[in-house]
């Protein structure tokens, strides 16, 4: 039995842990480090899909800035 368990366990662990709310602060994180890399066209896919996932946050907010600012150079 507990080699069943494992398996499902770590599966399960695998298709929630991009679920929460930290999530849009990960994907923020992570698109101001393609910024930093200049990978700009990342950056904004990621920026992109904040805004349209988690409108409401405060990551939302920034990202739409970053957007704005972007969309200006």
């Amino acid at each position: 039995m507990s080699r069943w368990l494992t398996p499902t366990m770590l599966f399960l662990l695998l298709v929630t842990s991009g679920c929460g709310p930290d999530q849009a602060s990960q994907m923020l994180e992570t698109a101001r480090f393609e910024e930093r890399q200049t990978n700009m066209a990342h950056a904004k896919e990621l920026y992109e899909d904040i805004v349209r996932q988690y409108p409401d946050s405060p990551a939302a907010k920034i990202a739409r800035a970053r957007l704005a600012e972007l969309a200006g150079k």
